[in-house]
């Protein structure tokens, strides 16, 4: 593989969707058109490329990113395989923030799903150019325009058909190109790898009329050439290929409109069009903003050019434990990466030095001396640098912006199986916590049980199969437990003193708070509302550190508090007896007193859930969703099914999948995701 590329022949880009849309399956075929690997590997079969774990083989599933490097048409091209399912959606979350460019595949029966939607909004937050891909047109129910539709309605998006199906359901056979007025048929013998461009038939020349001039409509509103050809019905004579092309990728870098291609990734029809579009269409690291982050020392905002030769800036947005040891992916922005050369992590505040750096193909790994601007790339012999971390120079440093987490809303108890297992438990989940951000570990006081916490059923269970398969660690595992959240109904106040003598020497210190509920969602937050003169200030950052603390367990359960303002009214000290310790343990006291006395309450996480239902066994489904304490919020038909909304608290869900396939004899399917935190007992 060539390994030096001019930044503008580079493309990093993600494969996104819901699960089984066949993010995965269009990846294995663009590595296998590329000659990147040179068999096909199906998810079916547990032995596509881009899932090399034993769970995501077995399960059929994506659970982690995967990176690798292919080559088209003389451009370098990084892809990241994302997962689908809802539980790891911050594999989605951290890839978006790296990358230029995502293809967005859709299922032709399915339509726009609810992940779909998630991972959508997620490249919209980073501002991410979008090629939307439409799957498995050989499918019965297949419906293209059904989809794009489904685009602008869910989506908020603007879809630019550059491609309509030939042929739908089993008689698809390629596609039609509206941008050159061509048909692609695809040899099915050759695996996909041949097929052949021809002038439109007869039967295809009306449809590819009426789509190409909504095509040319469209970019008559972007482009003032195109529209005075367009309003002067000589589009096809003064409006060349290259303008049409060159007007495309303006409007897609500039986010106005998302090209929609079409094709069926596993009957190996659609993909060459789909790198031709990633090529021409999507950014190179030259085409998006300059990285720009904060001085740490003078919190300044410093912009960093995609120069191979500038100062370097390189962001690290996963940790993995690979082979036993710890591999980080960066994006390098700015300069050279070199292997041996020291770096420093300005988030830390701390020098690493590199030992190798790598280009990645799923878990194999090529070894390169160095990587400049514009490449994505594993690095290992980081030793304490972490997720969202930035790696610059000592002479230039920069601290890009910190990348957001989700927080946990289910638990498990794992416990050891023999003593040998302990030994390695919490060696074990230390890897897993640098790995993941999402996972939260934390030791319950009364009971001495390991407490999992993570985003749902799904994503514990892989955690503790990955215990036994990958570490041999054996455990075993409560049932899972509903992670709530504490806060208060009423405004309350309290005080506290604290004096005591402490390593022979008495200390003072006393704190009134008052807590107040917020809005949901708000978060917490603490002001002061004390002056200079009837409190010692100086102690001011350290009561608030106090309080956010005692935050972190409530007083009801233990779980953490939220929605809460917490107000220093007042206080006293004793010269010269005043000191942080004093005052840090009377805010914690205090801060607990007035939780107990603003009649506290449970938070529960409320979860959003769509069931795919065919019709006969729609009354079953709401009247079991009804008795789980869930809301209907929409019923709306979809090719013989019926599609039920509802939000349902998640402490009733567990076991659903199982309940669903029992009432609809196997037919029916659900997703849920997270929506909100509520009352406990209001869905």
């Amino acid at each position: 593989m060539k390994k030096k590329s001019k930044i503008s022949r580079i493309r990093n880009i993600g494969i996104i969707a819901h699960i089984d849309a066949g993010k995965t399956t269009v990846t294995e075929r663009i590595l296998y058109y590329t000659g990147r690997s040179h068999k096909m590997g199906e998810v079916h079969d547990g032995e596509a490329v881009m899932d090399w774990m034993p769970d995501e083989q077995e399960r059929g599933i994506t659970i982690t990113s995967a990176v690798t490097t292919c080559q088209w048409k003389d451009t370098d091209i990084h892809i990241i395989d994302t997962p689908g399912h809802v539980d790891f959606t911050i594999e989605v979350e951290r890839c978006l923030r790296v990358l230029d460019g995502v293809v967005g595949v859709f299922c032709a029966v399915g339509g726009v799903e609810p992940q779909s939607e998630t991972v959508w909004h997620q490249a919209d937050k980073y501002r991410v150019p979008k090629i939307a891909f439409v799957n498995k047109l050989d499918r019965i129910g297949a419906d293209f325009f059904g989809t794009v539709a489904q685009m602008k309605e869910k989506l908020n998006a603007d879809p630019l058909v550059l491609q309509i199906p030939l042929g739908i359901e089993e008689a698809h056979r390629g596609v039609i190109d509206l941008v050159r007025m061509k048909q692609i048929l695809w040899d099915d013998d050759s695996l996909g790898a041949a097929f052949t461009v021809q002038d439109l038939s007869e039967a295809a020349m009306e449809p590819a009329r009426t789509h190409r001039d909504r095509l040319m409509e469209k970019l008559a509103e972007i482009d003032d050439a195109i529209m005075e050809a367009y309003l002067s019905d000589a589009v096809d004579e003064a409006v060349s290929t290259d303008q049409i092309l060159s007007a495309i990728r303006r409007a897609t870098l500039e986010l106005k409109l998302t090209p929609v291609l079409c094709g069926s990734a596993l009957r190996n029809k659609g993909i060459q069009p789909l790198l031709d579009a990633v090529v021409a269409f999507l950014p190179s690291p030259l085409d998006i903003p300059p990285v720009q982050g904060m001085h740490p020392e003078t919190g300044e905002t410093v912009t960093f050019e995609p120069d191979e030769k500038a100062p370097l800036c390189a962001l690290i947005f996963k940790v993995s434990i690979m082979d036993g040891r710890k591999l980080a992916f960066a994006r390098i922005y700015s300069g050279t990466l070199r292997a041996g050369r020291e770096v420093y992590n300005a988030t830390r505040r701390i020098r690493e030095k590199p030992a190798r750096i790598l280009f990645m193909h799923a878990n194999k790994k090529e070894r390169i001396d160095a990587a400049g601007a514009g490449n994505i790339v594993g690095v290992v012999g980081l030793k304490t640098s972490s997720t969202g971390e930035t790696l610059c120079t000592a002479e230039h440093p920069v601290l890009l912006e910190r990348m957001e987490f989700y927080e946990p809303v289910i638990s498990v108890a794992v416990e050891p199986k023999t003593h040998s297992d302990q030994e390695r438990l919490d060696q074990v989940l230390d890897k897993f916590l640098m790995e993941d951000p999402t996972l939260r570990v934390r030791k319950d006081e009364e009971t001495g049980q390991t407490l999992l916490s993570g985003m749902g059923e799904l994503h514990l269970e892989i955690i503790t199969s990955r215990m036994e398969r990958e570490f041999k660690v054996r455990v075993n595992v409560g049932k899972p437990q509903v992670v709530y959240r504490e806060t208060i109904e009423t405004p309350a106040e309290a005080s506290a003193v604290f004096d005591k003598e402490v390593g022979g020497q008495r200390h003072f210190g006393e704190v009134r708070l008052r807590l107040k509920p917020l809005a949901r969602g708000s978060g917490n937050r603490f002001v002061s509302a004390v002056s200079e003169e009837t409190f010692p200030i100086l102690y001011v950052p350290a009561i608030e550190k106090a309080v956010m603390e005692a935050f972190a367990s409530g007083v009801l359960m233990g779980y953490p508090v939220v929605d809460i303002e917490a107000a220093l009214v007042g206080g006293s000290q004793k010269e010269p007896l005043d000191s942080e310790l004093a005052y840090t343990v009377s805010a914690s006291m205090a801060c607990k007193e007035a939780l107990s006395r603003g009649n506290p309450f449970l938070l529960e996480p409320i979860m959003t859930v769509e069931v795919l239902v065919p019709e006969g066994f729609m009354g079953d489904v709401i009247g079991d969703l009804n008795a789980r304490n869930g809301k209907i919020e929409a019923i709306r038909p979809k090719a013989g099914y019926q599609v039920i909304q509802a939000i349902v608290p998640l402490a009733r869900m567990f076991g659903y999948a199982t309940a669903l396939r029992s009432a609809t004899q196997g037919r029916g399917t659900f997703t849920m995701q997270f929506s909100h935190f509520d009352r406990r007992g209001t869905p």
